[in-house]
């Protein structure tokens, strides 16, 4: 089974690698990636709502909605859009944070 991603990388494929976990899995992103371009590279969602479970990728993209956060795996949320990757980053894109739904 192949992964989906919804981001498609083009650019940028030779930057220094900067490893990080994406929920608990060992991945890497680019340097000059942020969180978003870096999750958005592997998977098709940044995380699950809170509300029915739906999932998000951002929205505006310039961190104005506050659609792009996601969740550390230390239970603390960052903004994904507009925050650089750095190395050992944890992320968690499947928590729901307080979530009940069915």
């Amino acid at each position: 089974m192949s992964r989906q991603a919804l981001f498609k990388r083009r650019y940028r494929r030779d930057e220094e690698t900067i490893p990080f976990l994406l929920n608990g899995l060992p991945e890497v992103g680019r340097r000059g990636d942020t969180i978003m371009t870096a999750i958005l590279s592997l998977e098709t969602r940044l995380r699950r709502t809170e509300f029915t479970g739906e999932s998000r990728a951002g929205f505006c993209l310039i961190g104005a909605c506050q659609d792009c956060f996601v969740m550390m795996a230390d239970g603390s949320r960052m903004r994904a859009c507009s925050t650089a990757l750095e190395p050992g980053m944890a992320f968690l894109t499947n928590a729901v944070e307080g979530a009940e739904y069915d």
